[in-house]
């Protein structure tokens, strides 16, 4: 299973070891990701995802999980992520 962000699309990045002889190799800097459970106020259900420690300090300042999942584009968003967001759309979205 690849490590990336399911809400922000953050994947590692690369870079160099550098030793002392100045002699370079290749290396990944994983990101920090953690299984939390984030809880819609809207649907009022748990979903279990897999996100970066940057991205929950991000969706704390845009003021809940709802208000940050509805702000981020379409192209960053997993599958799961997407269809959370296409339920919240449609339970705030008026009934025509």
């Amino acid at each position: 299973m690849s490590r990336v962000c399911d809400l922000t699309g953050k994947r590692y990045m690369s870079g160099n070891n550098v030793s002392h002889a100045n002699n370079r190799t290749r290396r990944k800097f994983n990101i920090n990701l953690r299984s939390v459970s984030l809880k819609s106020e809207t649907l009022n259900e748990k979903f279990k995802l897999k996100i970066a420690a940057s991205t929950m300090r991000t969706i704390s300042k845009n003021g809940g999980f709802d208000k940050f999942i509805i702000k981020s584009s379409d192209t960053s968003l997993s599958e799961t992520a997407l269809k959370i967001k296409r339920k919240i759309k449609k339970v705030l979205s008026p009934n025509k």
